[in-house]
């Protein structure tokens, strides 16, 4: 498979990352098709599709007659031989659990035309966890987005089997639809951005589980700090409690590692309350007006009661 011979592509999973995966494909002129399985899934993530290609529009990032045209290229489905009916290029965005994605790996290998090229947005895994199990691996590699809204930077990653003709032509694909492919040349977990991020993520939590320090103040000294708009709390958010959370304790219980475990009970209390973050209005914070947001989160504390002559 040639990068101009990719004409259609198959989105599997309605989550965050699939919608945005799913826009900036439809953007491109690409056909394309998200496949969950429930169309309810399906219907509440294509309405944030919209919601995102308007904000998209709005920090002209795109135009709105760009916006308009990719909706209707993307149409939903949640029959697993309807979303793998001609398709080219299939991008993966399941939950962080190597046997789940290789058995819809497996299931779609026996749906899609032989050509075609499967890759993972596996956020922290490798591909070879589950190379075994996608009965094409020599056409399957990693290929991760960050928030598009963000960034144009996304990862490429081989495991040992990728045949070379496949990572370039995923490094195109990354290329026609305007990313800045990273080339990743030894499997690693977490990529590049992603290996650094989640080394700042877990020392934030280890701070907050200790009660070292309130998630306000470790998010304060971050920002304060490196001039940023939010912190590793507030980052947390708009990646999804939920999301890293699975991260979290999949490797804590991988390594039997205590305080990753206590990170990921932490983070877990929360996604019981059903404070996932940005996409359902709370996490740490609350939104559409996050604390972090407001111009006085980084002012001088008000004191209710000065010291008065040098008490």
């Amino acid at each position: 498979m040639k990068v101009e011979d990719i004409k259609k592509i198959l989105i599997v999973g309605g989550g965050t990352m699939g919608q945005q995966t799913a826009l900036i494909c439809a953007l491109h002129g690409y056909d394309v098709v998200m496949y969950d399985i429930s169309m309810e899934i399906l219907e509440k993530g294509f309405a944030r599709v919209a919601k995102n290609s308007v904000r998209l529009t709005a920090s002209g990032l795109c135009t709105k007659e760009a916006a308009d045209a990719a909706l209707p290229r993307i149409s939903l489905t949640d029959n697993p031989e309807t979303a793998a009916d001609n398709v080219d290029f299939v991008i993966e965005s399941v939950p962080e659990d190597p046997e789940l994605k290789g058995r819809i790996f497996a299931m779609f290998h026996e749906l899609c035309k032989p050509e075609a090229i499967f890759t993972t947005n596996t956020s922290t895994l490798v591909p070879s966890m589950f190379a075994h199990a996608v009965g094409r691996p020599d056409k399957f590699c990693a290929f991760h987005f960050h928030d598009i809204s963000m960034t144009k930077i996304v990862d490429v990653m081989p495991h040992p089997g990728t045949s070379a003709e496949t990572t370039e032509t995923v490094r195109g694909f990354a290329a026609r639809i305007g990313q800045v492919p990273i080339m990743l040349h030894t499997e690693n977990n977490g990529y590049v951005f992603n290996n650094m991020l989640m080394a700042c993520l877990d020392s934030a939590l280890t701070l907050a589980t200790r009660k070292v320090a309130s998630i306000e103040d470790i998010d304060r000294s971050w920002m304060g700090v490196l001039h940023t708009p939010l912190g590793p709390f507030g980052m947390i958010d708009s990646i999804g409690l939920d999301t890293v959370w699975k991260v979290t304790d999949f490797w804590a219980q991988t390594r039997q590692d205590k305080k990753a475990i206590a990170n990921a009970l932490f983070l877990k209390e929360h996604v019981d309350e059903g404070r996932l973050g940005i996409k359902v209005g709370k996490g740490f914070y609350d939104y559409p007006e996050p604390a972090y947001a407001k111009k006085d989160f980084l002012e001088p504390a008000k004191q209710e009661n000065k010291l008065k002559n040098g008490e």
